[in-house]
């Protein structure tokens, strides 16, 4: 549906009568659109969530600006061309500003729709999810000019545009083979005590005894006491490691023995401790209030935190005996720039861990599960996501789907998790594709001014010779000569 889903829009902004209208218009869409998608915020958020909504829906207004100036009137072939280059690359860059973490991060965006699709989400090893966007809107505007030239050339356009990741995909480069791990992803449920949910974690990683598996993971928050004070619980897990026979990566939400509260991927061996991550990335209202002196009084009934959590100090690679991971957890899940930094610092596998718990049976589940598909594309390797009540997933590094554990299930899913890799051009160059989309709009804002500019010129010069002044128009009476 995303290759047509823009088409409605497109015609409504063409339609309205002034460029300022369109833009308008493009503002009052989008922000339906990011309040729809995001709906499962209210209980965090609450009145802010409309807030936020027309903020985010305010960075469209230069799209339907630009799509009224390029789509009104007499469309050209140079326009036609401009448009189906010039309305991709705003989009390109009003996604990638507001993809910025104190916004909301990149929830929805549009080339994440193909996450379930590998053929279509193969581009995003060339230019990362923000080159599927562009491609997305290209061809909605490539059908937009079908309509309005009725002409053929542009279904030619957009035929050849549909032609990108599916071409990519058969052709382009394989992975180089690599050993396959087995991943146990634990999946208790929403459990609302913290030591009830760790001993429902534990109950469920018990029955994999025996199963030789490599890595255990659990969700986000499933331990709720700071190991490095509680000697006590982490013996317990690492006698469970020896029992099962694999290293276990839990998740801490507690209080750390230096204060504060951190959020940390903690890898649990037979010997105890081997390593642990703190989460950098914090959700705006989940785990902190933004300008909380200034608006914590309109989320007093909500379920945002009632204590800002505290960030870490950065990624970093844990090694089991069998893989090297790279940790994320929960809302880091929707960010590339975190995946290529775990692969560039050598992880083989990205594990992500959440807990949605607060957004149970709502879209933004399958919508946090869904990202490590885009990310392991982009990245070139495969990836994990345990989820503490769902979903949980698992891709390989092509984004073909190897788990997929629904909300409503409980249990332990159990995967083998092919560690094929490949160098991708997004993992080697990073976001060319927003530089490119901003070369693009500034080459055509340039162009467009200088038109502008060339019109008051001529219209100066015109007046100047027919004696009007032109700034007003009227004709220009010299005054008489003195006496």
């Amino acid at each position: 549906m995303a290759w047509i889903a823009l088409v409605p829009l497109l015609l409504v902004l063409r339609a309205a009568p002034t460029a300022g209208q369109s833009a308008a218009r493009a503002w009052l869409g989008m922000a339906a659109f990011v309040g729809v998608t995001q709906y499962w915020l209210w209980p965090s958020t609450g009145l802010p969530l409309f807030v936020l909504a027309a903020g985010l829906g305010a960075l469209w207004l230069p799209f339907g600006w630009a799509a009224h100036r390029l789509l009104v009137g007499d469309v050209t072939f140079a326009r036609a061309a401009s448009a189906v280059a010039v309305l991709p690359s705003v989009w390109v860059l009003t996604e990638a500003v507001r993809s910025w973490d104190r916004l909301g991060g990149p929830w929805a965006l549009l080339g994440a729709s193909q996450w379930n699709q590998p053929a279509t989400l193969a581009p995003t090893a060339l230019g990362g999810v923000w080159l599927v966007s562009f491609l997305v809107v290209a061809v909605n505007t490539a059908i937009v000019l079908v309509l309005v030239l009725r002409s053929a050339a542009p279904v030619v356009l957009a035929a050849l545009l549909l032609t990108v990741g599916p071409a990519w995909f058969w052709w382009g480069p394989e992975p180089t083979p690599g050993p396959t791990v087995r991943v146990a992803l634990v999946q208790p449920g929403d459990i609302a005590e913290a030591a009830e949910r760790q001993a429902a974690g534990e109950g469920l990683t018990e029955q994999l005894a025996g199963q030789r598996v490599d890595l255990v993971v659990w969700g986000e928050s499933s331990v709720g006491v700071d190991l490095a004070t509680h000697p006590e619980v982490t013996a317990r897990l690492a006698a469970l490691s020896r029992r099962v026979g694999a290293d276990l990566l839990v998740n801490v939400d507690a209080q750390a023995a230096s204060g504060g509260i951190y959020k940390s991927s903690v890898l649990v061996g037979p010997d105890g401790v081997q390593g642990s991550y703190a989460k950098t990335r914090l959700v705006p209202f989940g785990e902190y209030v933004p300008l909380r002196p200034l608006i914590g009084w309109a989320t007093s009934n909500t379920q945002a935190a009632g204590e800002d959590r505290r960030r870490g100090d950065g990624p970093v690679v844990l090694h089991t005996d069998a893989v090297a991971i790279g940790p994320l957890i929960s809302f880091e899940t929707m960010f590339s720039d975190l995946a290529r930094d775990g692969v560039r610092r050598g992880a083989k596998l990205l594990v992500y861990q959440s807990s949605t718990s607060s957004y149970q049976g709502s879209w933004a589940q399958p919508q946090l599960a869904a990202m490590p598909a885009v990310h392991a594309v982009e990245t070139g390797r495969p990836a994990v996501h345990a989820a503490l009540s769902g979903v949980s997933s698992a891709f390989d590094a092509r984004g073909h789907r190897l788990a997929w554990m629904p909300a409503a299930e409980r249990g332990v899913t159990v995967v083998d998790v092919p560690l094929d890799a490949r160098t991708t051009l997004y993992q080697r160059w990073g976001d060319w594709m927003i530089v490119a989309a901003l070369v693009v709009v500034t080459a055509w804002c340039a162009r467009s001014a200088r038109r502008s500019w060339s019109g008051v010129r001529h219209w100066r010069e015109r007046n100047r010779a027919t004696g009007r002044r032109w700034w007003t128009g009227r004709r220009y009476r010299r005054p008489a000569d003195p006496p």
